[in-house]
């Protein structure tokens, strides 16, 4: 029996909660199915909850073939800053917001729109000299951390309470966009500092808040085989935004070989990723486009020598 049907492979979208950790919530579904081939797209802090895809099996090998833009809700704080830049991270400071209305923080956040640079947090995962900024953070150090570039395709302003210094937040951004830089930088401009009070992802690689299921509890012990396994995505599900094509019974024995295959030429450019699926719609695999319709094989499922 081929090693696709023998070992699930797929995508389970969880609605991580509060308290954990991206690692945590890998953990918990590599017991639960029994694997060791788990891994998520995009961490989130422990206080973050939303949206958390998580790939299991051979399906972790299309991980960086899902679509990389996030979008959040997150609500900032004006008045404080925090070595975090949020209120998870110590106070640094404390000053009065000035007097705001919803046009005079649009005029601000028309600043954040588009291409921008953006500095990392001090408490991020960010490299410095081969060691996460977070963990040289943990003992102490200041970093100069330099701005890198990140683009906020949509940055909507959904409330604002002038009372408490809140405003929430709708941000739909490219792949290391740091939210807390955001409320940071935001607090910066308008003169009295600011950070993340709150944060929830809403949609991550393509997957949306609706489709993701809660964590499954783990049982205590002797009871494993009560729990219950969340729904697994069919690989092919999560590529929607790619071409895919149909291979005839030849070509899936081709391509589980390793050989090309030639394909329409209206399918893609040179360089395109394409999704391979068989006669009876089970995912094969994913190749590239070379020039003359040729698909070389990229992610190759249930590969024969």
């Amino acid at each position: 029996m081929h090693a696709l049907v023998d070992a699930p492979c797929g995508f389970v979208v969880i609605d991580k909660p509060a308290g954990l950790t991206s690692h945590t919530c890998v953990s918990r579904l590599r017991r639960c199915f029994g694997l060791k081939r788990v891994g998520h797209g995009g961490t989130l802090d422990p206080a973050v909850t939303g949206v958390l895809p998580i790939a299991l099996g051979p399906a972790t090998r299309l991980l960086p073939y899902l679509p990389g833009e996030k979008t959040y809700r997150g609500r900032v704080q004006l008045g404080r800053t925090t070595s975090s830049d949020d209120l998870e991270g110590n106070l640094l400071t404390t000053r009065p917001w000035p007097q705001l209305s919803r046009d005079d923080l649009e005029r601000s956040l028309e600043h954040f729109r588009g291409p921008i640079q953006q500095r990392p947090p001090q408490v991020s995962a960010v490299h410095v000299d081969g060691v996460r900024a977070h963990e040289r953070a943990r003992r102490g150090e200041q970093m100069q951390l330099p701005p890198r570039p990140v683009t906020i395709h949509r940055l909507e302003l959904l409330s604002w309470e002038a009372s408490s210094g809140q405003l929430e937040l709708e941000v739909h951004c490219s792949a290391g966009t740091y939210i807390r830089s955001l409320a940071r930088d935001l607090g910066e401009q308008l003169g009295c500092g600011g950070c993340l009070a709150s944060l929830r992802r809403t949609q991550a690689l393509g997957f949306e808040i609706d489709q993701a299921v809660a964590l499954p509890d783990w049982p205590e012990a002797g009871e494993q085989d009560s729990i219950t396994k969340p729904p697994l995505m069919a690989p092919q599900q999560a590529l929607h935004h790619l071409a895919h094509y149909r291979a005839t019974s030849q070509q899936n024995d081709d391509w589980r070989c390793g050989r090309r295959l030639t394909l329409p030429p209206e399918l893609g450019e040179p360089g395109d990723p394409v999704v391979v699926l068989s006669e009876a719609d089970q995912m094969l695999g994913l190749g590239l486009l070379e020039s003359g319709g040729q698909l070389r094989p990229k992610v190759v499922f249930d590969a024969r020598g």
